[in-house]
């Protein structure tokens, strides 16, 4: 009687499940058969690495399909138009380059800004109306906030006649054509502004350095303004601007002599003297102005 199971023996594969291990139809001491393990072995993993490299060449197929697609898409869906294909876009000859020709502009020359002194320099262009009233206009004159009344004015082309000591010589002698003059009071002190025109400015700045100490201007008194410096100590200033030189003298109206230490007659001739140059310099400025607008 046999007990063993009928029909054919299966091979015995450790992969499948409920597989059995082939034996030796020899008793239970016989060993398996080794090399055919070793060979179901090698079949197998033949046929993995077969599948292994299938399966990779399928994933790069499916990779470059993506890529394709994503180009595609890029490019734009559906029936959408493309933009324009390689055949429109610009060669390199059309495309900017960074040597390329630099536009350039020819430059401009804006006229010379006119200097307000050339039109005070001489009589040829100094052509704008002149008195004392335009040159110290109004009935009071402001410096900071010192206020100064006007008072007399006077106008003679007898230069000589409205200067003392040394200075009528100087006038005639560089051929002095006018002299201007105005006082200004505050309080007990008064200053007289002396301005002589000259038909050059060479003439004017040759006044000046001729002019010395005792090379001043007549006093200006009347309309309320009492004589002042004629007997006494006063304080003079000299100087010159284009074809103008300008004077001052200033002194107490009570007769008394003016010392070192009358800083308040010092500052009221240093006052008038800024406002003459002033004064002279915008009327060059006014006449530039008006040559430039023409």
């Amino acid at each position: 009687m046999s007990f063993g199971q009928g029909g054919p023996q299966q091979q015995w594969d450790p992969w499948k499940p409920n597989s059995q291990q082939p034996w030796n139809s020899g008793g239970a001491d016989q060993s398996p058969d080794w090399a055919a393990l070793a060979d179901a072995s090698e079949a197998r993993a033949k046929r993995r690495r077969l599948l292994f490299i299938g399966g990779g060449a399928l994933a790069t197929v499916a990779i470059g399909t993506a890529v394709a697609v994503a180009v595609v898409s890029a490019n734009g869906g559906g029936d959408q138009a493309s933009p324009g294909t390689s055949s429109q876009l610009p060669g390199a000859a059309d495309l900017p380059s960074a040597t390329g020709t630099v536009p350039s502009f020819a430059p401009t020359s804006a006229p010379p800004p006119l200097d307000p002194k050339d039109f005070i320099a001489s009589a040829r262009k100094d052509k704008a109306p002149l008195s004392p009233d335009i040159l110290f206009p109004g009935t009071q004159l402001t410096m900071g906030e010192t206020v100064y009344k006007k008072g007399p004015t006077a106008d003679t082309k007898n230069c000589a006649s409205a200067a003392k000591a040394t200075l009528p010589k100087v006038l005639t002698d560089n051929d002095c054509t006018r002299l201007m003059r105005v006082t200004y009071t505050k309080d007990n002190v008064a200053v007289t502004v002396g301005v002589a025109v000259f038909d050059t400015e060479a003439q004017a700045v040759k006044a000046k350095q001729q002019a010395d100490e005792k090379s001043i201007v007549k006093s200006l008194s009347g309309g309320g303004v009492k004589d002042f410096c004629v007997g006494a100590v006063c304080r003079s200033t000299t100087n010159s601007y284009g074809r103008y030189a300008y004077f001052t003298l200033a002194g107490f109206m009570n007769g008394e002599d003016v010392t070192t230490k009358d800083t308040a007659v010092f500052a009221t001739g240093d006052d008038l003297q800024e406002f003459t140059f002033r004064q002279i310099r915008r009327r060059g400025e006014a006449q530039a102005s008006a040559a430039a607008n023409e």
